[in-house]
């Protein structure tokens, strides 16, 4: 809960709560509590990998979250499932996965943009994510932190940021002043932006 309350209080707009293989990973029952508590404080996203479609809507009616965050191919029926639940969908692609240019964003509300392996902290080229054409928002990630966050935002096609590793001491363990500072220049590209 530690970590949670943190980043509510740094004024981000969304807490992710890992149910994918990660050092980040959380049990359904300690998601459960975390989302309980922030309820109606900041938006609840659950980060789903390697889990079959009966394994996720059960833990969208577990958790009650307000998104999905869906890393694998996904079928229309849980696509349809999550809708049902009144579920805001997003669909992360790597950049170096065919799917990266082939998936139909159509389908899912946002698609959150990654670098070629997800979670590791690593940069990559932002151009790619202009090889192709989109209909839904964009969510950058893959290697931000306080330091680049600005940069990236200052790309227009950039409605949203990521981060987990580039404001960790370790790795599963985030560190306040880099969550306030990234928080921080985040807030501050966007506002000058627009």
């Amino acid at each position: 809960m530690g970590d949670a309350s943190m980043v509510h209080a740094a004024g981000a707009d969304a807490l992710g709560l890992i149910l994918a293989p990660s050092p980040r990973r959380v049990e359904l029952s300690v998601a459960r509590d975390i989302a309980d508590w922030a309820r109606g404080q900041i938006q609840r996203v659950i980060v789903v990998r390697e889990l079959d479609d009966a394994a996720i809507l059960d833990a969208v009616d577990a958790i009650g979250p307000d998104a999905v965050q869906l890393h694998d191919p996904t079928s229309r029926s849980l696509l349809a499932e999550l809708r049902r639940r009144g579920q805001f969908i997003i669909r992360a692609l790597s950049v170096g996965d065919e799917a990266f240019m082939t998936f139909d964003d159509a389908e899912v509300d946002a698609v959150l943009v990654d670098g070629p392996i997800p979670g590791s902290g690593r940069t990559h080229d932002w151009g790619d994510v202009l090889r192709r054409s989109w209909t839904r928002p964009i969510i950058a990630a893959g290697g931000l932190t306080s330091s680049n966050v600005s940069t990236v935002i200052g790309n227009q096609w950039v409605w949203g940021v990521d981060v987990a590793s580039g404001v960790e001491e370790s790795p599963g363990h985030k560190r306040e002043d880099a969550v306030r500072s990234f928080v921080a220049n985040a807030r501050r590209a966007f506002s000058e932006r627009s």
